[in-house]
């Protein structure tokens, strides 16, 4: 009889032993998954701060001698570049001359230009058979809100000039705002290998859609669309009807405008007066001048959060001026 009453005891023990734990075990698996949100957020935290992104921006490198005499020199010592992001250092990867780096050029020409422009025309051809070999170059014409691609990129540069041809100078093509066929042309940029990339826009730079020229919706978007494509854009101020015989005033506004979208994108604008330049020629050398210290600089950018971020691009030489893109915005 004892031994049974063992025997019932032991069992009872077993089987109290065993849900002991299963429960500790219960307790061990809740324990353990709420406790996996946070440990899963905060690893997708640290995967977050430890993620970077490759950026590659064009910058240009002068002296600041060599800008104020206007004179080209052959060598430039550029010192130690640095690259702030947000006013953090970042990681330079490479920095890639003409020599490796061949050149992506848009040129986009306002169809309603003065009728003077078309003396022009030859030059812009010679300056695109003159580009160094690789090159591409793309043609289009601003008629209205839209483009007219002449010519889409091409590393045949003899094609290329071929399909420039005169402006109709018609008010009927004249546009809002140039700068809707900018943003247009720069969306052309998307299917290029990244590098060294650029645009030469002539045009007024006159947005008649909104009340204030230097307000223009349609720039600050242009200006966007060029930090986010890498693009530098160089300007060159034509008339129109509407600028030639409008006031000084209007036309120092449109001038205003295009230099802010060269500036704010690594490029330049230029100018002579507020009248169409008598030739394109010392617009043509500074450009080839800029051109050729053109490089693409790419480095891993830090801050993957959405939105505006501020570059500044420097050089251990206080004698050397960099041009580069002032901001771009990730999405």
């Amino acid at each position: 009889m004892f031994l049974v009453l063992d025997k019932i005891v032991m069992s009872k023990f077993k089987l109290l032993k065993l849900l002991y734990l299963s429960l500790l075990f219960l307790c061990s698996v809740n324990f353990l998954f709420a406790q996996s949100p946070e440990t899963s957020e905060n690893q997708e935290k640290k995967k977050q701060e430890n993620k970077v992104r490759v950026m590659t921006i064009p910058i240009t490198i002068f002296s600041k001698q060599e800008l104020k005499e206007q004179k080209t020199e052959e060598f430039i010592e550029a010192g130690s570049i640095t690259v702030k992001e947000d006013n953090e250092e970042q990681t330079i990867l490479s920095i890639r001359s003409v020599s490796n780096n061949p050149l992506s050029l848009g040129i986009l020409i306002q169809d309603n230009l003065s009728s003077t422009f078309n003396l022009e025309l030859k030059k812009i051809a010679e300056f695109i058979r003159r580009l160094p070999e690789g090159s591409r170059v793309m043609v289009a014409y601003l008629r209205g809100g839209n483009i007219q691609i002449r010519q889409k990129f091409t590393d045949d540069l003899d094609k290329a000039a071929n399909s420039l041809r005169i402006v109709t100078s018609s008010s009927a093509f004249a546009p809002n705002s140039p700068y809707e066929g900018v943003r247009e042309a720069l969306e052309r940029f998307k299917g290029l290998p990244s590098g060294r990339r650029a645009m030469l826009l002539v045009s007024d730079g006159l947005d008649t859609s909104n009340p204030s020229p230097t307000q223009s919706l349609d720039l600050e978007r242009a200006i966007l669309q060029a930090q986010r494509n890498s693009v530098a854009v160089y300007a060159f101020y034509s008339t129109t009807n509407l600028t030639e015989t409008g006031s000084s005033f209007l036309s120092l506004q449109a001038q205003g405008s295009l230099n802010k979208l060269a500036e704010e994108t690594g490029g330049r604008a230029f100018f002579q007066g507020t009248q169409s330049p008598v030739s394109f020629e010392p617009f043509f050398k500074d450009l080839n001048s800029a051109l050729n210290r053109q490089f693409a600089l790419t480095y891993l950018s830090t801050h993957m959060k959405k939105g505006l971020h501020r570059v500044q691009v420097l050089s251990s030489n206080p004698d050397v001026k960099i041009e580069h893109p002032k901001s771009y915005v990730y999405r």
